[in-house]
Protein backbone atom coordinates (compact mmCIF):
# COMPACT_ATOMS: atom_id res chain seq x y z
CA UNK A 1 0.00 0.00 0.00
CA UNK A 2 1.08 3.52 -0.66
CA UNK A 3 -0.15 6.98 0.35
CA UNK A 4 -0.73 8.89 -2.88
CA UNK A 5 -2.12 12.12 -1.41
CA UNK A 6 -1.90 13.77 1.99
CA UNK A 7 -3.95 16.86 2.83
CA UNK A 8 -4.54 18.84 6.04
CA UNK A 9 -8.31 19.20 6.32
CA UNK A 10 -8.62 21.00 9.65
CA UNK A 11 -6.20 22.65 12.09
CA UNK A 12 -6.48 23.49 15.80
CA UNK A 13 -3.79 24.52 18.29
CA UNK A 14 -3.76 20.89 19.53
CA UNK A 15 -3.95 18.79 16.35
CA UNK A 16 -4.45 18.64 12.61
CA UNK A 17 -6.95 16.37 10.89
CA UNK A 18 -5.17 14.86 7.89
CA UNK A 19 -6.82 13.01 5.02
CA UNK A 20 -4.76 10.39 3.25
CA UNK A 21 -5.54 8.69 -0.01
CA UNK A 22 -4.29 5.13 -0.15
CA UNK A 23 -3.57 3.69 -3.60
CA UNK A 24 -6.49 1.51 -4.68
CA UNK A 25 -8.93 2.91 -2.09
CA UNK A 26 -11.84 5.17 -3.07
CA UNK A 27 -12.41 6.88 0.29
CA UNK A 28 -9.81 8.86 2.22
CA UNK A 29 -8.37 7.67 5.49
CA UNK A 30 -8.21 10.21 8.34
CA UNK A 31 -5.48 10.60 10.95
CA UNK A 32 -4.62 13.07 13.69
CA UNK A 33 -1.26 14.79 13.48
CA UNK A 34 -0.15 15.95 16.93
CA UNK A 35 3.05 16.86 18.72
CA UNK A 36 5.09 14.01 20.10
CA UNK A 37 4.64 13.35 23.81
CA UNK A 38 6.96 12.42 26.68
CA UNK A 39 6.29 10.46 29.85
CA UNK A 40 8.68 10.02 32.77
CA UNK A 41 8.82 7.13 35.24
CA UNK A 42 10.61 9.06 38.00
CA UNK A 43 11.83 7.91 41.42
CA UNK A 44 13.03 10.21 44.18
CA UNK A 45 16.19 9.57 46.18
CA UNK A 46 13.83 8.24 48.90
CA UNK A 47 12.54 5.53 46.51
CA UNK A 48 9.18 7.17 45.78
CA UNK A 49 7.45 7.21 42.38
CA UNK A 50 6.32 10.65 41.21
CA UNK A 51 2.68 10.75 40.14
CA UNK A 52 0.57 13.80 39.35
CA UNK A 53 -3.12 14.37 39.91
CA UNK A 54 -4.92 16.81 37.66
CA UNK A 55 -8.29 17.55 36.09
CA UNK A 56 -8.55 16.44 32.48
CA UNK A 57 -11.40 18.10 30.54
CA UNK A 58 -11.25 15.44 27.80
CA UNK A 59 -12.41 12.74 30.25
CA UNK A 60 -14.18 15.21 32.60
CA UNK A 61 -12.49 14.07 35.82
CA UNK A 62 -9.28 14.03 37.82
CA UNK A 63 -6.65 11.49 36.79
CA UNK A 64 -3.46 10.07 38.24
CA UNK A 65 -0.61 10.14 35.74
CA UNK A 66 3.14 10.12 35.33
CA UNK A 67 4.82 13.48 34.73
CA UNK A 68 4.33 14.08 31.02
CA UNK A 69 3.60 16.52 28.23
CA UNK A 70 4.23 17.57 24.66
CA UNK A 71 7.58 17.78 22.93
CA UNK A 72 7.73 21.48 22.10
CA UNK A 73 9.18 22.84 18.87
CA UNK A 74 12.97 23.15 19.00
CA UNK A 75 13.16 20.71 21.95
CA UNK A 76 14.50 17.20 21.95
CA UNK A 77 12.28 14.61 23.64
CA UNK A 78 14.81 14.39 26.50
CA UNK A 79 14.75 18.15 27.05
CA UNK A 80 10.94 18.05 27.06
CA UNK A 81 10.97 15.23 29.63
CA UNK A 82 13.26 17.28 31.88
CA UNK A 83 11.07 20.38 31.46
CA UNK A 84 7.85 18.49 32.26
CA UNK A 85 9.41 16.89 35.35
CA UNK A 86 10.41 20.36 36.56
CA UNK A 87 7.17 22.15 35.62
CA UNK A 88 4.75 19.55 36.97
CA UNK A 89 6.63 18.27 40.00
CA UNK A 90 9.50 20.60 40.84
CA UNK A 91 12.11 17.86 40.43
CA UNK A 92 15.20 17.48 38.28
CA UNK A 93 16.88 14.34 37.01
CA UNK A 94 20.61 13.79 36.94
CA UNK A 95 20.18 11.15 34.25
CA UNK A 96 17.35 10.07 31.99
CA UNK A 97 17.22 6.64 30.40
CA UNK A 98 15.21 6.30 27.20
CA UNK A 99 13.01 3.26 27.72
CA UNK A 100 11.61 3.41 24.20
CA UNK A 101 9.19 5.21 21.96
CA UNK A 102 5.65 4.09 21.31
CA UNK A 103 2.96 5.01 18.79
CA UNK A 104 -0.01 6.35 20.71
CA UNK A 105 -2.66 4.81 18.41
CA UNK A 106 -1.62 3.14 15.15
CA UNK A 107 -5.16 3.42 13.80
CA UNK A 108 -5.59 7.18 14.19
CA UNK A 109 -2.57 9.12 15.51
CA UNK A 110 0.74 10.02 13.89
CA UNK A 111 2.55 11.07 17.07
CA UNK A 112 5.02 9.17 19.22
CA UNK A 113 5.35 8.76 22.98
CA UNK A 114 8.93 8.95 24.26
CA UNK A 115 9.24 7.04 27.56
CA UNK A 116 11.99 7.81 30.06
CA UNK A 117 13.17 6.47 33.39
CA UNK A 118 14.67 8.89 35.92
CA UNK A 119 16.20 7.46 39.07
CA UNK A 120 17.04 9.53 42.13
CA UNK A 121 15.34 12.75 41.04
CA UNK A 122 15.83 15.62 43.47
CA UNK A 123 13.77 18.72 44.24
CA UNK A 124 14.74 21.84 42.32
CA UNK A 125 16.76 23.89 44.86
CA UNK A 126 14.90 27.21 44.60
CA UNK A 127 12.42 29.16 42.56
CA UNK A 128 9.99 26.35 41.78
CA UNK A 129 6.43 27.58 41.31
CA UNK A 130 3.95 24.68 41.15
CA UNK A 131 2.02 24.34 37.93
CA UNK A 132 -1.53 25.46 38.46
CA UNK A 133 -3.98 22.64 39.28
CA UNK A 134 -1.32 19.88 39.20
CA UNK A 135 -0.74 18.04 42.47
CA UNK A 136 2.43 15.98 42.92
CA UNK A 137 1.99 12.71 44.80
CA UNK A 138 4.97 10.75 46.10
CA UNK A 139 4.19 7.02 46.10
CA UNK A 140 6.45 4.75 48.19
CA UNK A 141 7.76 1.87 46.08
CA UNK A 142 5.79 -0.64 48.19
CA UNK A 143 2.51 1.16 47.37
CA UNK A 144 2.95 1.40 43.57
CA UNK A 145 0.73 -1.63 42.86
CA UNK A 146 -2.11 0.08 44.76
CA UNK A 147 -1.78 3.18 42.58
CA UNK A 148 -1.62 1.12 39.38
CA UNK A 149 -4.86 -0.59 40.39
CA UNK A 150 -6.57 2.71 41.24
CA UNK A 151 -9.41 3.58 38.85
CA UNK A 152 -7.98 7.07 38.26
CA UNK A 153 -4.61 5.71 37.02
CA UNK A 154 -5.89 4.57 33.65
CA UNK A 155 -3.85 6.48 31.05
CA UNK A 156 -2.88 3.71 28.64
CA UNK A 157 0.25 5.50 27.44
CA UNK A 158 1.53 5.83 31.00
CA UNK A 159 0.83 2.18 31.71
CA UNK A 160 2.82 1.46 28.54
CA UNK A 161 5.76 3.50 29.87
CA UNK A 162 5.64 1.53 33.13
CA UNK A 163 5.54 -1.74 31.19
CA UNK A 164 8.65 -0.70 29.26
CA UNK A 165 10.37 0.05 32.57
CA UNK A 166 9.45 -3.39 33.90
CA UNK A 167 10.49 -5.09 30.64
CA UNK A 168 13.91 -3.46 30.85
CA UNK A 169 14.56 -3.62 34.61
CA UNK A 170 12.25 -6.35 35.91
CA UNK A 171 9.18 -6.22 38.16
CA UNK A 172 11.30 -5.34 41.19
CA UNK A 173 11.65 -1.82 39.76
CA UNK A 174 8.02 -1.20 40.68
CA UNK A 175 8.07 -3.58 43.65
CA UNK A 176 5.74 -5.94 41.78
CA UNK A 177 5.88 -9.62 42.65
Amino acid sequence: MEIIERKVEFTTPWFQLVSKRVAGESAPYYALAMQDYVSVVAFTEQDQLLVVRQYRPAVERHTLELPSGHVEKNETPEKSARRELAEECGFEARELELLGKLISDTGRNENRLWCYLAREVAPIPAGYVPESAVETILVPRGKIAEVLNHADFDHALHLGALLLAVARHGPQLLALK
